[in-house]
């Protein structure tokens, strides 16, 4: 149960994006019955932590976006799970576009007519992989404090001449702490610092320390292939002269909490070359704040000067379809060079290369993209993407070690995350077995024999551990089974699977429904069915038992590679 909210709802919309779990290839095969959103992490379903972190903040106008293939189980899991029953009122709605597939891109998503039509005020996206223990009343304060009044915020006189519309945040968080996960993805970011006020100090915790503006922003794969391309770093003398002092880091990641004003709404209706949220929106959006006749080439100065609310035209073809290109000179300084592609007849007359420097209104002050870059600092609250199989073992095991909220003594002292006891079934515990309570989770109705050892463990609803089994830095979904004296390490578990006795597996995956034959010994495989359907016991007992060793039809090794999630 979240604690209860400290602050006044502040008027935002939530938008969480539940993508297909490409990411997640050995427990997501099944996206429509097994979506990414219904993962448990630490043992509760994966999208009631950002469903939790919009409750904390008072927001209860919250939409779930999903594939239409995917909503039936979503929204069963809303009814049935009960994590997810037990959230406040009132409950999320489910939106499932009927353009929205698997490949839909973030920024495409809010490009969609029914969520053109649904966000009607400022609004916060978020991943449904997202686990942020930090409060989520200072994130929504920290923004509406340092929105409300731009021309203190970037010293900017023009600000005060121009529009008075809010910008955005932006929250990042460092990859590399005590226990870094190999091939983890990070951003690029640039920032400058915000202008101190000596005379009045921040109060205790407060975010504003930790604030800056964004100017610069792309994954950091993008960049080191822009590294690779150019031998240098593509950046325009414009930032460095606007911003002499540029902070710029590589070991970070866009958490994919976006905070955002009603007009970036339009802002995206209009480019329609703006295709995901992080590297798009927010790269196109910060750039516009310095680089020379950007805000123009974006139509920010049409959007930014229309009245609150006011829509712009349809583009249906009367009106110019701005396009965005990036071309990479091979230049003695390599450079990012922006071109604009505009069908309109009037403007084929026109060099697209051209300079809009005397077009430039110097009113016009594009809205800053505020970066809060979460401190590593030992004991700092947790933000995470979970969005891989290594994240998901680690980040259910870190969360295992949280103190209950029966070791606490009460819910409001204890981490929102914690749960109420550590073994939630102790009379399915038998004697003469070890649980290390610190560092591990035993759902309901799990029962235990004897002889078994169970260290730094998150163990799911209705799993049965079978008699001298040892398991070390596992993850078990619901309804596992474990045969007698298998020993497991650094393994995750799907749904429902099963391990014949004596298996000796470690770093490895095991689908859902799936048998894994008894004495298996493995070391970094993943058990999949090759036809993607679930593995009876029967059936595999058959392939067992066959001459010529069929069993590699029915279990398989799945794929190594990692693809990212489109949203």
């Amino acid at each position: 149960m979240p604690h209860a909210v400290t602050i006044a709802t502040p008027g935002l919309q939530a938008i969480i994006l539940c993508g297909p779990g490409s990411s997640f290839p050995t427990f997501t095969a099944n996206p429509d019955e097994n979506p990414k959103a219904l993962l448990p992490i630490a043992n509760r379903p994966m999208v009631w932590y950002p469903l939790e972190f919009c409750y904390r903040a008072g927001i209860s106008n919250i939409t779930i976006v999903c594939p239409p293939s995917a909503s039936q189980a979503i929204d069963t899991a809303l009814k049935t799970n009960p994590f997810l029953t037990s959230l406040p009122f009132p409950r999320p709605d489910l939106l499932a576009p009927k353009d929205l597939d698997q490949n839909t891109g973030t920024a495409e998503i809010l490009r969609l007519p029914e969520l053109q039509s649904l966000v009607t005020t400022d609004f916060v996206v978020l991943p449904c992989d997202l686990v942020c223990e930090l409060g989520a009343d200072k994130l929504v304060q920290a923004w509406m404090v340092k929105s409300a009044s731009l021309a203190d915020l970037i010293q900017d006189t023009r600000t005060s001449q121009g529009t008075h519309h809010s910008g955005g945040l932006s929250v990042y968080y460092q990859t590399k702490t005590a226990t870094p996960i190999k091939g983890e993805e990070t951003d690029f970011m640039a920032s400058i610092p915000l202008p101190k006020n000596s005379s009045v100090l921040p109060a205790k915790g407060s975010l504003f320390p930790h604030l800056s503006k964004l100017v610069f922003s792309m994954p950091t794969d993008t960049l080191k292939d822009l590294l690779d391309e150019k031998k240098g770093f593509p950046v325009r003398h414009d930032l460095l002269e606007e911003y002499p002092r540029v902070k710029m880091v590589t070991s970070h990641r866009d958490a994919h909490i976006y905070i955002f004003p009603q007009w970036i709404m339009q802002f995206i209706k209009e480019n329609e070359h703006l295709e995901t949220i992080g590297e798009d929106v927010i790269g196109w959006w910060a750039k516009a704040g310095w680089q020379k006749g950007l805000a123009t080439k974006l139509g920010l100065d049409e959007i930014l000067r229309r009245p609150e609310g006011e829509k712009g035209d349809d583009h249906n073809g009367s009106t110019d379809t701005r396009k965005l290109h990036l071309e990479h000179k091979a230049t003695a300084e390599p450079t990012t060079v922006v071109t604009i592609q505009t069908p309109h007849p009037k403007d084929t007359d026109k060099n697209p290369l051209e300079s809009h420097d005397e077009k430039n209104d110097p009113s016009l002050a594009v809205p800053p993209v505020l970066a809060y870059t979460h401190p590593s600092t030992p004991g700092a609250p947790i933000i995470r993407r979970v969005d891989t199989t290594q994240l998901l073992l680690q980040i259910s095991l870190q969360l295992a070690k949280l103190p209950s909220i029966e070791e606490v003594g009460s819910a409001e002292a204890a981490s929102p995350f914690a749960h109420a006891r550590k073994v939630a079934y102790p009379e399915g515990v038998k004697p003469r077995t070890t649980i290390a309570k610190a560092d591990s989770l035993v759902a309901d109705n799990v029962t235990v024999q004897e002889k078994t050892s169970i260290k730094e463990c998150v163990i799911g609803a209705n799993c049965q551990i079978g008699e001298g089994a040892k398991l070390s830095q596992c993850l078990l979904m619901d309804g596992v089974v474990i045969g007698k004296n298998c020993k497991l390490t650094k393994c995750v578990l799907g749904r429902r699977s099963e391990l014949g006795e004596g298996c000796v597996l470690t770093d490895c995956e095991v689908q859902e429904n799936l048998l894994v034959e008894p004495k298996t010994e493995a070391k970094e495989e993943k058990f999949m069915s090759s036809s993607g359907l679930e593995a009876t016991k029967e059936e595999l007992d058959d392939a067992y038992n066959d001459e010529d060793d069929d069993d590699e039809e029915d279990r398989s090794v799945g794929d190594n590679s990692e693809e990212d999630d489109d949203f």
